[in-house]
Order: structure tokens, then C-alpha cells, then sequence
């Protein structure tokens, strides 16, 4: 039983009704952007059409999950109907899909502000970034990310019927054929009770999605993770007794005529039953144990976070306990989003926060620092309480150590990766770690090991800190460094000409972040971080090269002197004998604490 409530479909007079009252009402035509949006993706996205059905499942989420959320401080909202749940059906001869929830519906006013007008679409950040779009797969994942999969319900029918019902308000009916909409108050009265029932009126040309076999399989893929039960109208078959044809008198009680009539009694025969069935049954996969699922279900939960236009790169799902305890499954993208270093407002919907498995939301400022915004998932609290709010959320001591937790978890994935793997990683989110080298100074030590660079060593393969390290000369005490716009510039660069012939491996920076985050770490593993560019570079500190360093300086002091007091005089700080050189006659160096050349080249740039 999944309610208290009974309905029925609608037959064709009734659907007729419906369409006749709509009409009576005044035709709104749609903003402009809206029209063109809806034109692109009905006709951009008919090679992967089922995305309709997984945008109104998302879209009946998001509104069963605002009704218990409500419920939580006024149970009163469910006395009317307590149970909530998704139910889909199909009308083969009426050539409809209904899609009905029981969550929180929407006013005369909702309707027309949540599927008219590009207020609350998501229609102008989605039509803001339509030009960088070259492909369907990069077109279903702005349809995923802005908000505006509603309208995905034209990829398979040319009319749709929205019937909704919210607390405090009558009944409506909202229906378009994609280039107008009418409203109208419902003339059957209040049949919902509460929520909304979707009607897609299927095209002709989209006939497969009316076979429930196609459309049960599209459900299961994208419910795996809903937490709330979706129900398909379903036939199954059954063995059931037929019951015996009328008995002709008879004159005889012979025991073979009364076997014979206990065998018709018994007789069995096929009959189809229809009823609703769950599809969804199992718990929501974080809070089952890792070993109790399948690695297909952790990518159908992940694709579900990405609008399912990503592949995984790495998971992890674990429980932590202690003073705070939670359940998380948290997802690393092979490729990051588009918009992930150039949003002028923080990343703040990828994780999904669940009190006793009651979802509060998915919008947590710094639930993840801004450096690990790549990152998708899950956490389920019990220690929270049910009723806390955004705000409170955000001075919540319990929040913090679960962000804290949830930090250290990302960063230990991150190390784990196998080699293959991470390469991919930097190749996607270097800028994100080094970003985290200068933001969190906590967890500095721990992100400095996952940084990775070119060296002298080997130009092709990246190197971390250790191996650098791992590689040093007997007695050598700093790790140098070079910065470049790119490696044949650092290469042939006259800073490294000494270092390099006396087998010293040298790190180019080539990033803009890079000196960055040079100048955040000074040093690492108690080894000094030395910048080639910059005065105090010491590359022989023997004694005889001591001695000898002593006596060029001497040699050479009537030159400096004239250098700096004459020929440069006001522009430089000093001339000095250099230890760097071996072919170049001179370099202009930066003094410890001043910008070098190439960071001058970033800054004026502006290339950070």
C-alpha cells in the first residue's frame, strides 16, 4: 500500500476536459530566451532522449525532499497525505506518461514563476554559456547544471500537462505546447491533495518511451540513488485456479466422475495482473556497507551528482566516528567542470548534506573548501538536528569537524591514486592543490605532497618534492628552482647554466600559481626552497671555493664598484661576482625579497 489515498487514470473525456478548460484560459507566450532555449534542446538532444525522464525524477525529488523538510517543524503538512513517494505510468492508448509526486506542489503563481518565465529557469546562465557548447554531451550537461531539465519534456512530447496542488492554494493546471502556456484552476477540484502530476502527451516519433519495458529500464538507471520510493505501473503474470464451468446434473457418484472434478477444480491458468512496483528497494548506497555494493551503482549514484555527462575518476565511501559521526560517499570527476576556475561565486551544491537520512540541502558554504570544490558526494549525519537551517548550519561546530574530516578523507584519495591515474589528476586540478597550498595552511604539509613538477631530471615525467629530494647531491641543502613562461625558456635561461653543469636538478615552474606557492612554502622537509633568480644562490660551499669566490670579488671590486655607483647608478642594488654563470657574462637577479622577473611577468600579465 502506497497511500491512503486512491485515484485513477484519467480516461480520454476527462483529458478532453481538462484541455477544454485550459484553453478558456488567456495564452501566455514564453520570454524570448526561454523559446530559444527550448528550441535548442528539443532539437540538439535527440540522440539521447531519455534525459527527460531523469530531469522530472530529479525535479520530484527536489520537491518531496522541500515537503519533508517542512514537515520537519509542522508535521501537520502531511496529515492529508503522509506518504511520500514518486509514481510513473504509462497510457499506451492515450499516448501519455505521467509522472506524479506527492511532495510540496506549487501555487498559480509557482507555476507560472517556475516553468514560465526565466526568473527562476536557470534560463540566463544557461543561455550565457550556449556558445561555448560544442557538443550534445557538453549541451545535457548545462541542461543538468542550470536548472532547466523541465523543459527536456519536449524531447518526446509536443503538448505537456502540469497538475499541482501546495497547501494553501487550489488546484491549477499548467499546460504548453513548447511555444506558449495557459493556466487554469483545475474544474475536478483538488485531486491531488498535495503535489504534482506531470502528463507528457508523446510524439509520434518518440512512441519507444511508451513501451513500459524502455521506460522501466530508463527508471532504474536513474532512481538507484533516490532515497524516496518510485512506483511503475506494472503487469506481471500469475499462476491463478480457474474457476470450474457450470456442472451438469448427473445421476452417478462414480469416484472417478468426482476425481475428474477435482482435477478441473485445480485446473491453474496465466492471468495478468497490473499494480504498482517499486523499482528502487534498496537503501540509499551510503548507508550500506562499501563490500555491499557494486561499482555499477557507486557511477550511477556519481552520475546522477553530475547530470550523467561525467566519467569517475576515484570515490571513496567511509564512516566516520567520533565526536561527530557520518556516513559519506564522496566522487572525484576525471575532467573538471567548465566553470570551475572562472565562477565569480563559489561552488557551493556538489555535496548533499542528510540529517538521519532527511536531505537539508546541498547548498553549504565551505561544507568543502573552495580548492576542493571538484568534488562530488554524499554525507549523512545523525548528529545534527533535523530542524537546523542554512544559517545555523554555517556556525555549526559539528559542520566544521565534519568538513574537517571530509578534507583529510579527499586529500587521502588523492595520494592513493595509482600513477596513471593521477597524471589525469594534475592534468585536471593542479591549480585546485596549489590553490589549497596557499589556503590551507592546516593541511599544507599533507597537499604539498601531492604537488608535481618538470625538473631537469626529466622533462616528460612529473616530479613530486620527494622524489626531488630522494635524488639530491651529497650535502646539498636546498632544492632549486626556476620559473619560466614555459621549459625551453627555464631551460636555456642563464640562472640555471651553473646549477645544471654540476648535476644540481633543477624545477621549472611554469605555471603562474607556481611562485605562488614558492613563496607560501619557503621550504620543504626542512629543505630550503632557493629561487635561481633571486641573490643568495650558493652552489659550492667547499672551502677552496670559498677561497677562491674571495679572491674574484677582490679581483673584480674596481668593476662592481664602477657598475653600480656609475653605469647603473640609482637602478640597480648591487653588483656582484656571480656563482650562477658559466657561459653568460651577466644576469639581472632579484633581491631576496623582491619579485623576480618572471613573477614581474605574471603580475603584469595579470595572468593570476
Amino acid at each position: 500500500m502506497i497511500g491512503t489515498v486512491v485515484t485513477r487514470e484519467m480516461d480520454s473525456v476527462e483529458y478532453e476536459a481538462l484541455r477544454q478548460s485550459v484553453k478558456n484560459a488567456e495564452k501566455q507566450v514564453f520570454e524570448t530566451n526561454v523559446d530559444k532555449m527550448m528550441k535548442l534542446i528539443i532539437n540538439s538532444l535527440y540522440k539521447n532522449k531519455d534525459i527527460f525522464l531523469r530531469e522530472q525524477i530529479s525535479n520530484a525529488v527536489d520537491a518531496l525532499e522541500k515537503i519533508r523538510f517542512v514537515s520537519v517543524t509542522d508535521s501537520s503538512v502531511l496529515e492529508s497525505l503522509p506518504d511520500l513517494y514518486i509514481r510513473i505510468k504509462v497510457n499506451e492508448k492515450e499516448k501519455t506518461i505521467t509522472i506524479r509526486d506527492t511532495g510540496i506542489g506549487m501555487t498559480k503563481e509557482e507555476l507560472q514563476k517556475n516553468l514560465g518565465t526565466i526568473a527562476k529557469s536557470g534560463t540566463a546562465d544557461f543561455m550565457k554559456h550556449l556558445e561555448n557548447v560544442g557538443n550534445q554531451s557538453s549541451l545535457t550537461d548545462l541542461i543538468g547544471q542550470f536548472g532547466v531539465g523541465f523543459y527536456s519534456a519536449f524531447i518526446v512530447a509536443d503538448r505537456v500537462t502540469v497538475v499541482s496542488k501546495s497547501s494553501g492554494d487550489k488546484q491549477h493546471i499548467w499546460e504548453s505546447d513548447s511555444t506558449s502556456f495557459q493556466i487554469a484552476e483545475d474544474p475536478r477540484g483538488d485531486t491531488l491533495v498535495r503535489g504534482t502530476e506531470i502528463i507528457l502527451h508523446v510524439k509520434e516519433e518518440a512512441r519507444e518511451f511508451l513501451q513500459i519495458s524502455n521506460l522501466k529500464q530508463i527508471a532504474n538507471k536513474y532512481s538507484q540513488f533516490v532515497t524516496f520510493p518510485i512506483y511503475l505501473w506494472d503487469s506481471r503474470t500469475e499462476q491463478v485456479t480457474e474457476e470450474p464451468e457450470g456442472e451438469k446434473p448427473t445421476d452417478t457418484s462414480d469416484d472417478v466422475e468426482e476425481d475428474t472434478k477435482e482435477k478441473e477444480k485445480d485446473k491453474k491458468v496465466e492471468k495478468t495482473v497490473w499494480d504498482w512496483v517499486q523499482i528502487n528497494k534498496q537503501k540509499p548506497l551510503w548507508t550500506r556497507k562499501p563490500s555491499e555494493v557494486a561499482e555499477e551503482e557507486y557511477i550511477a549514484l556519481f552520475k546522477a551528482f553530475t547530470s550523467d555527462y561525467q566519467e569517475l575518476l576515484a570515490k571513496v565511501h567511509f564512516e566516520a566516528e567520533g565526536e561527530v559521526s557520518f556516513k559519506s560517499i564522496l566522487f572525484i570527476p576525471k575532467k573538471a567542470r567548465y566553470d570551475l576556475y572562472n565562477s565569480h561565486k563559489p561552488i557551493t551544491d556538489n555535496i548533499k548534506l542528510y540529517v538521519r537520512r532527511v536531505f537539508i540541502t546541498n547548498n553549504v558554504e565551505e561544507m568543502l573548501p573552495r580548492y576542493l570544490a571538484f568534488v562530488y558526494g554524499v554525507v549523512d549525519s545523525d548528529n545534527l538536528p533535523l530542524n537546523v537551517s542554512r544559517e545555523t548550519l554555517q556556525q555549526s561546530k559539528l559542520l566544521k569537524l565534519i568538513k574537517k574530516k571530509l578534507v583529510r578523507k579527499v586529500i587521502e584519495l588523492i595520494s592513493k591514486l595509482p600513477k596513471k591515474d593521477y597524471e589525469e589528476f594534475w592534468k585536471q586540478y593542479s591549480v585546485s592543490i596549489k590553490l589549497g597550498v596557499l589556503e590551507d595552511q592546516p593541511n599544507r604539509s599533507k597537499l604539498t605532497d601531492l604537488l608535481r613538477f618538470h625538473t631537469s631530471h626529466s622533462e616528460k615525467d612529473l616530479s613530486s618534492f620527494d622524489d626531488y629530494i630522494s635524488r639530491m647531491k651529497d650535502k646539498q641543502e636546498a632544492i632549486f628552482y626556476l620559473g619560466g613562461s614555459n621549459i625551453e625558456e627555464a631551460k636555456q635561461s642563464p640562472f640555471v647554466e651553473k646549477a645544471l653543469r654540476k648535476g644540481f636538478e633543477v624545477i621549472y615552474m611554469t605555471e603562474p600559481m607556481d611562485e605562488f606557492v614558492m613563496q607560501a612554502l619557503t621550504e620543504v622537509k626542512s629543505k630550503k626552497l632557493q629561487n635561481l633568480a633571486k641573490e643568495g644562490v650558493i652552489l659550492d660551499d667547499t672551502e677552496n671555493s670559498k677561497q677562491k669566490f674571495a679572491e674574484q670579488t677582490a679581483t673584480f671590486a674596481p668593476l662592481t664598484k664602477w657598475l653600480k655607483d656609475t653605469a647603473l647608478e640609482g637602478l640597480i642594488k648591487e653588483a656582484t661576482v656571480s656563482q650562477r654563470l658559466h657561459d653568460s657574462p651577466c644576469a639581472l637577479v632579484a633581491d631576496q625579497y623582491s619579485w623576480s622577473g618572471n613573477f614581474e611577468r605574471i603580475m603584469t600579465n595579470q595572468a593570476f
